[in-house]
């Protein structure tokens, strides 16, 4: 009787107030969307304002080095001595060194993480391709001073086989390294954007009579361009910002060269000397980190810049 007593008082406080009730209990159950939405929306703020605040620092410490160094001589000297008696500030030389071993090292990934892009995609059983992958993957887990010592030890020894003057420390080990470091990335994106062409494309391109490797070569491949010019940017992006292998394999010496026989020094391989050692915080030699680490990540937006161009300009709606 008394339970019965409570839902009539509880039915007519509602139908007094049926407004009210339809209200609270809308809060009540949009509550926990609305904290996900929270959470999401706190998340992607971290993000951006880790990205800001990045650049911020950048862009401060930069200024500081550029009020005693002017941007002409930053950007033409052609000799890069500021730990030295004799001091220049030219970027050229870094410049050369980290784009001539990226290069090197997208010569590797690129044909190679295509090609087994489409062979797991296309021609792989589901068995291998699931065996594969993951030791494929697996190669994005080594740390990166174990391919620097790779390169070092084992690389460059079997290249002074083939080319007897090749240096101790030269950029063509420390690419090739790079190169098959970068592979899963190439491969592994790669792959998924061929797997998202939808499968009525490829029986489109059978019932015309095309084999499966042209196919695979003239259909998928084009359809996926987006996704693989995605990869080779993340490729690229990868290949730039490495810091242990070259610092270890190509050497740290300033060299304004365009041959990868020889060593050079990339602009983060001197992040990491300069950081290592005693220079005084605030000092002129310090600031150059910052002011090469801006130029990195410059060269770095503008390459994400010409990906994303790139993904819109061949990017397909299915």
């Amino acid at each position: 009787m008394t339970r019965l007593k409570r839902s009539r008082k509880v039915l007519k406080i509602k139908e007094m107030n049926p407004k009210r009730s339809r209200f609270a209990y809308q809060t009540r159950r949009h509550l926990p969307e609305r904290i996900i939405q929270g959470l999401l929306f706190l998340a992607a703020f971290t993000a951006v304002a880790v990205t800001i605040a990045i650049v911020v620092i950048l862009v401060y410490e930069s200024l500081g080095f550029f009020t005693h160094v002017s941007l002409w001589e930053f950007l033409t000297d052609t000799q890069w001595t500021p730990l030295f008696s004799d001091k220049h500030f030219g970027i050229l030389p870094l410049v050369s060194g980290t784009l001539l071993t990226s290069a090197v090292a997208l010569a590797v990934a690129v044909p190679l993480g295509t090609v087994i892009a489409i062979y797991l995609s296309e021609f792989a059983s589901h068995r291998v391709r699931e065996v594969v992958k993951p030791f494929l993957e697996l190669l994005s887990g080594v740390p990166t001073i174990v391919y620097g010592y790779f390169a070092l030890l084992f690389i460059t020894p079997l290249l002074q086989i083939i080319i007897p003057d090749l240096p101790g420390f030269n950029m063509l080990s420390a690419g090739i390294v790079m190169g098959i470091m970068i592979i899963p990335y190439v491969a592994s994106v790669s792959e998924d954007a061929m797997r998202a062409v939808p499968m009525h494309i490829r029986e489109g391109s059978y019932a015309m009579g095309a084999t499966r490797f042209q196919t695979a070569l003239r259909v998928v491949t084009p359809a996926a361009a987006s996704g693989i010019v995605a990869a080779y940017i993340l490729g690229i992006s990868r290949a730039v910002g490495e810091t242990m292998v070259v610092a270890i394999a190509a050497g740290t010496q300033p060299n304004l060269t365009w041959n990868p026989l020889e060593g050079a020094a990339t602009i983060s391989a001197y992040i990491v000397q300069v950081s290592l050692g005693d220079l005084p915080h605030g000092s002129l030699e310090y600031q150059t980190i910052f002011a090469a680490g801006l130029v990195l990540l410059l060269m770095t937006l503008f390459f994400n810049v010409i990906g994303h161009l790139m993904r819109r300009r061949f990017r397909e709606a299915y």
